[in-house]
């Protein structure tokens, strides 16, 4: 829900239950408010019929089900009268009473009867028809009913949400509060998911030892969850050991105990490595070693031998006019020949050409031949290099999402994919885990070729899998080396290579592709920009920031990161806006550029032609072209689609007008404008520097201090990232 709405409270009696997700407590329900019925929705388990409630929240309008009041915040009492009660025990709120078991016991028990219910259920039995063991079942519901409202008030103190709570009853039942209590730190058990901060705050107050065993193995946990978002699989024991007991305030000696202890009931995984102890979290542990197992058996047991490769390559050179180099040809017949094939390449080197080969050769073979990308955006431009429909990986594995809003795909080695040979493009984006899930839809023989630039940026997600792999050795690779002489006319892939190779790039040629204007100072530089964009690249080749340049910064801070150039940029090319919404940070307007921030596969889009369709990309860019406060509706245009948001799922915008390179991998843009400063180290490297060159297609324009550019490209500091998959591939290979 976006920060700025209005939050009301209503308060009425429930009238009835129209939808209730049992797994996470999601409810729709209408209550009596003071003027009319009203449709409230949120997380409110076990509110049933006949219950007076209070509910905190603000109105909002949803594409399809109209207007809505979604829940924030809810208190809820057990009916007291005679006429609540019916009304609650006749909706089929207890299991095992209709409405005329609720209307005997209202006539013998009267007001009492949810009491009598809860606490005596030897008084209940006494009721003709009611045994003894089914009047004990009412009990325990009652107990659940009550004891959920009790767990809900008691982390209310802690500012733990209703949506968690649901989850803690689910995990600890009826003694949540006691296990609580005793150790707050379960809390941040798998299922659970709270963070160690709010455990650990809760066991403060209670005047917990610092060294408390149970805080910490909890912190050995979360140290390796915080590691795993900066991409690490897993760290160094010594590593661990160090940051976990200066962040707890506490000997070494008692932090290496624990892991000891946690090492040998394998709730952490120990493993050896250059010669170092390792320390993973399971899941993670799972992950590498299975993608090495399933790559070991696709090239023990390969797809199907193609013959004829290098006649076939051949009659398409005699068909097309193409004269294939002999990387290319390799490359092709390997796809044909063997089970697993790594292709990689930089810009200009020719892997769409040699993957269309690839892919119509398989096809004239009979091969069913399936293609796919990490992103939206990658996957479009698959489709339009190919010609062949490519869909996200997410997609293509059939996703779902938990209670806790993680992936689960409907394709797994129980449902395989269908497919003879699978194509998977920009594999440096692809984390350890959703190549797990990949390798575990991969029927046992179908030809796999994973298509990628080593040198670009390794994923967002943990693990840093193109580089392991072809590190690894164990795998057959396909680098595409030479640069083709029409590419060679282009400064932006010359250059490119250039960097690649710790070379500085030709920044003197002013009459290509490639511009480099020096500037030491970044006020200017950001004033350039904003020229450059409002005005100077609109005159001399007709590009606008919507449709054809954009703007790459290292970082989201400071003058130069992304969030100021969107405010600037906004200023100057969308200044005066008929409507705006707030989103986080950023006001916006209705024109201005945006960018999806993460996967949402329920927004509903319609295209120009009428088809209808759900799914928006992390990465998409599009236009707000309408913002409806009134109905907190929210309409964007990606390309040829426009979908509709309403006031939670618009909070995944942001202003695009600049982004970080991070955030564009996978695209590309006529026109990209970079500046390049003296910054954070950390976001200084060469492979950042050459991921936001080859993001442009026609033009890219630095701006910025040349010793700054000149320390990038000679920093060749790859990300490191503690992985066990190159380790897990060499053994027994």
């Amino acid at each position: 829900m976006t920060n700025h709405e209005q939050l009301f409270e209503i308060n009425g009696q429930v009238e009835s239950v129209i939808y209730r997700n049992e797994e996470n407590g999601y409810t729709v329900l209408e209550i009596s408010g003071e003027e009319a019925m009203i449709t409230a929705t949120g997380i409110m388990p076990q509110v049933s019929t006949g219950e007076s409630v209070k509910l905190i929240g603000a109105f909002k309008n949803h594409p399809t089900y109209g207007e809505q009041f979604a829940v924030t915040a809810f208190e809820r009492t057990m009916p007291e009268n005679q006429d609540g009660i019916l009304k609650y025990l006749s909706s089929g709120a207890i299991r095992g009473i209709g409405p005329s078991t609720a209307r005997r016991l209202v006539l013998e028990f009267g007001a009492d009867t949810l009491t009598v219910l809860e606490t005596d259920p030897e008084r209940v039995s006494r009721l003709k028809g009611i045994s003894l063991k089914k009047a004990q079942e009412i009990s325990e519901q009652l107990k659940s009913v009550v004891g959920i409202r009790e767990l809900m008030l008691y982390l209310s103190n802690y500012d733990i949400s209703a949506n968690a709570a649901v989850r803690i009853w689910k995990k600890l039942g009826s003694n949540a509060i006691e296990a609580i209590e005793e150790n707050p730190y379960i809390l941040c058990t798998e299922g659970i998911g709270i963070s160690f901060d709010t455990a650990d705050m809760i066991a403060m107050s209670k005047h917990s030892p610092k060294d408390a065993r149970v805080r910490v193995r909890a912190a050995l946990v979360y140290v390796l969850k915080h590691n795993q978002l900066n991409g690490h699989t897993c760290l160094p024991e010594n590593k661990l050991i160090e940051t976990t007991a200066a962040m707890l305030e506490i000997e070494p000696a008692s932090c290496e105990s624990a892991l000891k202890e946690m090492a040998e009931e394998n709730s952490l995984i120990r493993d050896t490595f250059e010669d170092k102890d390792f320390i993973f979290l399971p899941p993670l542990y799972d992950a590498e070693t299975y993608v090495a197992a399933r790559m070991k058996m696709l090239l023990r047991y390969p797809a199907m031998y193609i013959d004829g490769a290098e006649e076939k390559i051949t009659a398409i050179e005699k068909e097309s006019g193409i004269k294939y180099a002999a990387l290319q040809k390799k490359a092709i017949s390997a796809a044909l020949t063997t089970g697993l094939l790594i292709l990689t390449g930089g810009p200009g080197t020719g892997k769409t050409t040699t993957l269309n080969a690839i892919i119509r050769l398989l096809k004239e073979s009979g091969q069913k031949v399936t293609l796919c990308a990490p992103t939206g955006r990658a996957a479009q431009r698959m489709t339009a290099v190919t010609g062949e429909e490519a869909k996200t990986i997410h997609r293509m594995l059939e996703v779902s999402y938990d209670i806790e809003d993680k992936p689960v795909f409907k394709r797994n080695e129980r449902n395989l994919l269908n497919t003879d040979a699978l194509i998977v493009d920009e594999v440096s984006m692809v984390d350890t885990q959703l190549l797990e899930s990949l390798m575990r839809a991969l029927p046992l023989t179908c030809r796999l070729i994973l298509v990628g630039d080593s040198n670009q940026l390794p994923s967002v997600g943990a693990g840093n899998v193109l580089y392991d792999l072809i590190a690894s050795d164990t795998i057959p690779v396909v680098t595409l080396n030479e640069i083709f002489r029409q590419s060679m006319q282009s400064l932006i892939v010359t250059n490119a290579h250039k960097i690649v190779h710790g070379e500085m790039p030709d920044i003197r040629i002013r009459d290509n592709d490639f511009f480099f204007m020096s500037d030491h100072y970044q006020e200017h530089i950001a004033e350039t920009i904003g020229d450059l964009c409002a005005r100077r690249l609109k005159n001399a080749y007709g590009y606008n920031l919507f449709e054809h340049i954009q703007v790459l910064s290292p970082t989201r801070k400071g003058i130069l990161g992304t969030f100021e150039l969107n405010n600037r940029l906004q200023n100057l090319i969308n200044p005066s806006p008929s409507r705006s919404v707030k989103v986080g940070y950023y006001t916006l307007n209705e024109g201005d550029k945006v960018m999806q921030t993460r996967n949402n596969y329920d927004i509903l889009w319609s295209k120009d032609d009428g088809e209808h369709g759900e799914g928006i990309f992390n990465g998409d860019i599009g236009v707000m072209i309408e913002i409806n406060n009134a109905s907190k509706l929210y309409k964007v245009r990606f390309d040829d689609r426009v979908a509709t948001y309403d006031g939670d799922s618009v909070s995944d915008l942001e202003l695009a007008y600049a982004c970080t390179v991070h955030k564009s991998q996978g695209n590309e843009f006529d026109c990209v404008i970079m500046p390049i400063f003296r910054g954070a180290p950390q976001l200084m490297y060469r492979n950042l520097l050459y991921t936001a060159v080859t993001r442009a297609r026609k033009m890219l324009i630095i701006i910025g201090d040349e010793s700054a550019l000149r320390y990038m490209v000679e920093n060749n500091r790859r990300i490191l990232r503690y992985t066990g998959l190159k380790t897990f591939l060499m053994r027994d290979a």
